[in-house]
This record gives structure tokens, C-alpha cells and sequence, in this order.
């Protein structure tokens, strides 16, 4: 089957280490099932397993991947929930391509429980820009966040994948959104999703009952500043930086929550795709690749150079 995958590690040049090419068939572990993969997307998750990052060399080759919407064995539409139990990590789980074949291939295998119904009025290609970025924004915002207790959120660095994504499904929930960006043109394209956009660290008109943070050291500081009293901060991740300088007087002084967060569950998955065709939203996908051009997305979602998610149409 065609596949892209990891045969090193190259922290340096990252897609020196990937190839597209033919695969054996899977051989999953009793009990699972087997989807027909129809539309797929990338994650900077992919980009990392390139450089080596939770991917070591005694997994290699390991096809890349963890969003995915196909076909499963009985002809149902579905949606691919990337998170499998895992034994043998601290974690108790791990996601789809660290130790387990990705969805970035023909054919993925998963635990039959992992398989949530696609809407009809979704397509495959929205579908699968879902699981990871869009399903992490949406646990950000509700399970963590409890956005149904705010008005106004602020999103940090929107125009990845899960910034956006929480730019788009905060303004459905009918909040007030302020988010950040250094590019102008990206100001641009958030405002077009109703958010107020904003210049990074500049004052808002207002202080925000819940901050999505997802880019560390260079906006943290502007986070705190941000928080009314009893606000809380919702950290998913660190592109810019880990080592972020937290001013603990602030913290305690307004009664701050700093709150850690990663994916969501399949409950929640389920949960965010009702939501999205309730609402008519659909997600934001910066551009689309047919798997011959594969190379090309992992190029493009590389560059940094984009705005919401880099899908790949196995139809095409």
C-alpha cells in the first residue's frame, strides 16, 4: 500500500528522512479493524517524528500520520480518533505513528472503539483535519477551559493549527475573541473569522476570562497580563519556547489557574463533530495536497507559512 513514512531521523532537515512509497500490508494486533483511508491531514507532530522526537530508531520505519477519515471494513463513514492504549508508555497511550503505523498510508488499523461516525454533512477532507488540532482546541476550550463560564478569550499565535482552530469554535460559542499574531496578512484572516485581531503582547480593551496559549515563553508573560481575576490559562503547547518566566506574585495575587492539556477523548471528538454541523462551522484548511504531492505538504506545513491545517485527498 502507498504510504509516507520515517526512515530517520533528521533534526536539522527533517524531510530529508521522509519517504512515499510502497508499504507491506498492516498486520495489526488482534481485535482491531482496518479503515479505508479517504482524506487525511498533517501536524507539526509529523514534523517532530521526522526530527527524531519521540520516534526512535529502533521504531523506524513508521508511517507518519494521526488525523484520518475513511471507510471502515463494514462501509461506514468514519472518523479516525488517533489515541490508542499503549502499555508500554508512561502515559498509559500514545498517538497513532509513535507506535503504531499512522494514517498517512492506504489503509490504518485501530481499535474498533476509536472509529466515530462522520456526519453527512461533513466531508472526508474536513473530517480529517479534526482529530488532533481542531479536537485539542475544542478539549481547550470546554473540558479545561469551561468556556461556557466566559465572554471574551484570548488566543495566542493563531494561524497554526490549533490557534485557529480555537479562533474558529470560540466565536461559534458566541464569545468575544481576541487573538494574536505577528503577521499582518494572518491579522487579516482572523479578523475574517470574527476575532478581533491584535498585535502580540498589545493591551486589550479588556481583561479575558480564559486565555489559549500554545506558544510559551514569548507570549506567556502577555497571558497573565491578560487575565482578569479567577481567569485561566490553557497551555497545550510551547512552538515558541518552554522556558517561560512566570510572575508568581501575578498568579497569586489574581487568583490565576495555569492549566496543562493535550488532546481530547473520543467522546469528545464525537462531541466536536455534532457541534461543528450544528453550527455550520467547518475548519479552516490553509491547502490541500493529493498524496502524490505529500512531499509538497510537509514542505508547505514546515515553512510555517500557514493558516489553518494542510490536508492530503487520497481521491485525487
Amino acid at each position: 500500500m502507498r504510504a509516507a513514512y520515517a526512515i530517520a531521523s533528521d533534526p536539522t532537515n527533517p524531510r530529508s528522512a521522509l519517504r512515499v512509497a510502497d508499504r507491506p500490508d498492516l498486520s495489526p494486533p488482534d481485535g482491531w479493524v482496518t479503515v479505508e483511508v479517504r482524506a487525511a491531514s498533517l501536524n507539526q507532530h509529523d514534523i517532530w517524528s521526522l526530527r527524531g522526537v519521540g520516534l526512535p530508531a529502533d521504531r523506524l520505519p513508521m508511517i507518519l500520520g494521526c488525523d484520518a477519515a475513511g471507510v471502515d471494513q463494514d462501509g461506514n463513514e468514519v472518523v479516525v480518533y488517533p489515541v490508542v492504549p499503549d502499555e508500554a508508555d508512561p502515559r498509559g497511550l500514545s498517538l497513532l505513528s509513535e507506535r503504531h503505523p499512522g494514517t498517512l498510508a492506504e489503509r490504518v488499523a485501530v481499535p474498533p472503539e476509536n472509529l466515530i461516525p462522520k456526519p453527512a454533512g461533513l466531508s472526508f477532507l474536513d473530517a480529517a483535519c479534526l482529530p488532533t488540532a481542531w479536537l485539542t482546541a475544542f478539549h481547550m476550550l470546554t473540558t479545561r477551559g469551561r468556556a461556557d463560564e466566559c465572554s471574551a478569550v484570548l488566543v495566542q499565535g493563531a494561524g497554526g493549527g490549533v490557534a485557529t482552530a480555537a479562533v474558529a469554535l470560540a466565536v461559534a460559542m458566541g464569545k468575544r475573541v481576541y487573538a494574536t499574531s505577528r503577521d499582518p496578512g494572518k491579522r487579516e484572516r482572523i479578523a475574517e473569522l470574527g476575532a478581533i485581531a491584535v498585535e502580540p503582547g498589545a493591551r486589550l480593551p479588556e481583561r479575558v476570562n480564559l486565555v489559549i496559549e500554545s506558544v510559551g515563553a514569548p507570549t506567556f508573560d502577555h497571558s497573565m497580563k491578560c487575565c482578569a481575576p479567577g481567569g485561566r490559562i490553557v497551555v497545550c503547547g510551547a512552538t515558541g519556547g518552554h522556558l517561560a518566566t512566570v510572575d508568581l506574585r501575578r498568579v497569586f495575587a489574581m487568583r490565576l489557574d495555569i492549566l496543562g492539556s493535550t488532546m481530547g477523548t473520543a467522546a469528545e471528538l464525537a462531541a466536536l463533530l455534532s457541534f461543528l454541523v450544528e453550527n455550520d462551522v467547518r475548519p479552516v484548511i490553509d491547502s490541500t495536497y493529493g498524496f502524490s504531492a505529500v512531499a509538497d505538504a510537509f514542505a508547505r506545513l514546515e515553512s510555517g507559512d500557514i493558516f489553518g491545517k494542510v490536508a492530503i485527498d487520497f481521491l485525487h
